[in-house]
């Protein structure tokens, strides 16, 4: 049986995919394997599950960018609700505002304070056009106003390591990319962007709390089947997964990887998806996010 992770090895998505195969292995005694089809902003490994055979053996692991690709591609291939059969939500995370420690700002007020007084010269990296780090910083923008100049590259190890070295000043990135980086000082954490403060980071304030109303936002991973895919096999499917990431083992694993295990009926996922979906889109609309 086959993980799509529609994303390039060692990102949080990835990560997640293998402890999950890993568990469904050891838990179902079949075999899961993750197999890696990066590309398109997600959408070609998605595509890919999209059009195979719905027999339940082979799923896609997406994020939050799959419900807004119709925001920003003309001519998707298929439809992110209608062309997949939901089996589970995984998993959700904090996202964490770090700026190099170059920048002259001690916290968020200050950082959009230095944006401001200087348009587009304050940049943020993300792993891509359309990534969940481009529409957490689209969000920023729209509800402050500051004039943040968006670098995608190719990957957020990539967008970190810029950060990292002060060609970029900022980014909105996964708590599991960035955690020793704060902690050991070598860039510096404004604000989580969840409603809550983040356990890993307990004296790091969330972004509403730090002065920006309204703002809360997690990147989220769930697993989907080819629509037409049978109901049994789904509810067999959605069982197997919530064992599976409630194993001790997987549990202290995605933990210590900074990621909640977050689960969903395959009815509650398709409901939420659908929520997500009218959410991201406007944001994508309010803050200009296309694919060039």
């Amino acid at each position: 049986m086959k993980i799509v992770v529609p994303f390039g090895p060692g990102g949080y998505t990835d990560v997640v995919a293998r402890v999950l195969a890993q568990n469904l292995t050891l838990g179902t005694g079949q075999s899961f394997i993750v197999e890696n089809r990066p590309g398109a902003g997600s959408t070609i490994g998605t595509d890919y599950v999209a059009k195979s055979k719905p027999d339940g053996y082979t799923l896609v692991m997406i994020s939050t960018t799959h419900v807004i690709s119709p925001s920003l591609y003309k001519d998707l291939p298929y439809d992110p609700l209608a062309s997949f059969a939901p089996v589970s939500k995984l998993a959700q995370a904090s996202y964490v505002l770090v700026v190099n420690n170059k920048v002259k700002a001690n916290n968020v007020k200050e950082f959009v304070a230095l944006a401001k007084a200087q348009p587009d010269s304050i940049r943020y990296a993300s792993s891509g056009n359309g990534s969940s780090q481009q529409l957490m910083g689209g969000l920023f923008i729209s509800l402050t106003g500051a004039p943040l100049k968006h670098v995608p590259y190719r990957s957020s190890a990539m967008a970190t390591t810029d950060v990292l070295g002060g060609f970029v000043e900022s980014s909105f990135a996964g708590i599991p990319n960035v955690l020793s980086l704060i902690q050991s000082g070598q860039v510096r954490a404004l604000g989580v962007s969840t409603a809550q403060r983040n356990p890993e980071l307990p004296n790091v304030p969330t972004l509403e709390e730090a002065g920006v109303p309204g703002y809360d936002a997690s990147i989220w991973l769930a697993l989907l089947a080819p629509a037409g895919t049978p109901d049994d096999v789904v509810t067999q499917l959605n069982a197997e997964v919530a064992r599976a990431l409630t194993r001790p083992d997987a549990v202290k694993a995605l933990a210590n990887a900074g990621v909640d295990v977050s689960l969903s009926t395959p009815a509650g996922l398709k409901q939420y998806m659908s929520t997500e979906q009218v959410k991201w889109s406007k944001v994508a609309k309010d803050a200009g996010i296309t694919i060039n």
